[in-house]
């Protein structure tokens, strides 16, 4: 991808990167997120949940379809779509692009910064996870995230389980909560306290990733110290890019040490 001289993209950008702020309610963009965080979920169960009833199939096989990986895929695929199609939609009722909220045409530097993020980011959550450690000595820092795909077997179930985790959300998550989330903040709060609340919602939603054992902290303690190096690198860059090559990174990591070494 060529480079983009500084004045098109400052021109393009009416983003934090020159002190622009987002033309709607800021408080109303909080709300919004958290309506289509919550209804992209619901319509990618429903929609999953399609298939089978067509097939009019019995509840078992209904449920033994559900657990597979091309269902999973197919839901999460279903719902990032929902949540870029949502925002995008907002955004251009205010005659306005993505790159308002910082998804502007990538530059060659863009996945660099991501990439040299990678170090400090383990380093900061280590360190992170140290303190905590000492302040609440109960915190299960080997406590399992529930990701969805409990068997993962032959090369395409692999891919769309690569599609699933390192693709589709660093995408969606990062237009929604570094993008339009935190634009949306901060136009009402000083910037610590916007990047502070961003971080904590996105964490927040990672709680429920325990499953049938609980919350999971230290899941949500890990999204909250990585949104803290992914908003650094959206302030650094003046875009999403960045964020998005270290959200991938990050994920891909998991993705390798969870399934690809352990296939058959």
């Amino acid at each position: 991808m060529s480079s983009v001289s500084s004045k098109p993209v400052q021109a393009e950008l009416p983003s934090m990167a020159n002190g622009a702020k987002v033309p709607w309610n800021p408080w109303l963009g909080v709300i919004f997120v958290v309506l289509i965080f919550l209804g992209s979920e619901v319509l990618g169960s429903l929609l999953t949940s399609l298939y089978p009833v067509a097939r009019h199939w019995s509840n078992q096989q209904t449920t033994n379809w559900l657990n597979t990986v091309t269902a999973e895929f197919i839901f999460i695929l279903l719902a990032e779509t929902a949540v870029v199609v949502s925002i995008y939609l907002f955004v251009r009722r205010y005659r306005h692009g993505f790159a308002m909220i910082g998804l502007r045409r990538p530059r060659w530097s863009d996945p660099v910064y991501g990439l040299a993020a990678v170090l400090p980011y383990f380093v900061l959550y280590l360190l992170t996870v140290g303190v905590v450690i000492q302040l609440v000595p109960s915190l299960n820092v080997n406590e399992k995230q529930q990701l969805g795909f409990n068997s993962v077997q032959g090369g395409g179930q692999l891919l769309m389980t690569f599609i699933s985790l390192v693709v589709l959300p660093p995408i969606a998550e990062e237009i929604m909560v570094r993008g339009f989330l935190y634009s949306s903040l901060k136009k009402a709060l000083p910037t610590v306290w916007a990047v502070v609340l961003t971080s904590a919602l996105f964490a927040a939603a990672h709680l429920p990733e325990g499953g049938s054992n609980g919350l999971l902290w230290i899941a949500a303690l890990d999204t909250f110290v990585l949104s803290l190096v992914l908003i650094y690198l959206r302030e650094k860059t003046g875009s999403l890019w960045a964020s998005m090559t270290l959200h991938a990174i990050k994920n891909g990591v998991a993705f390798t040490s969870l399934f690809a070494l352990h296939m058959r």
